[in-house]
């Protein structure tokens, strides 16, 4: 909820400051070409998947970055549909594979930094061992 409303007020601020500045009228048509270019992009997704689909064929980037890229294409796109300056602005660096891949970086390093895996097979209490012991008592019933 916290960051819902961080995000609600930074939006309102930063619009409301480029509002004034451009007017009402070229905020109308900014909010207008954005979401026409967020539905172009939408529309066209299946291009830029199947190009990065390629590249990760050719080796030329990894399934992570073939992953990330296409997450940040996809949203990218759904904010510039979304009216607001702030969601416009972050929609077109997502669209940018530079930002994209700077981005996933730092979140990828923050994952790791708070997830501890234990490489170690011999684990002192190791919970997925299960004993188990069959007793065969069909000769008994006769």
């Amino acid at each position: 909820m916290i960051w819902f409303l961080l995000y609600l007020f930074l939006e309102i601020t930063v619009s409301v400051e480029i509002a004034s500045a451009i007017g009402p009228f070229w905020t109308f048509v900014e909010v207008i070409v954005s979401a026409i270019a967020g539905l172009l992009l939408l529309t066209n997704f299946r291009y830029t998947f199947f190009e990065n689909m390629q590249a990760m064929v050719n080796g030329e980037i990894t399934p992570e970055t073939f992953q990330n890229q296409n997450m940040a294409a996809l949203i990218g796109a759904i904010l510039l549909i979304v009216p607001g300056f702030l969601t416009d602005i972050v929609g077109v660096l997502l669209q940018f594979g530079v930002f994209t891949n700077l981005l996933a970086k730092r979140l990828a390093r923050k994952h790791r930094r708070n997830t501890h895996v234990d490489t170690n097979p011999f684990h002192e209490g190791d919970t997925d061992v299960i004993d188990v012991e069959i007793i065969d008592d069909s000769g008994c019933r006769k």
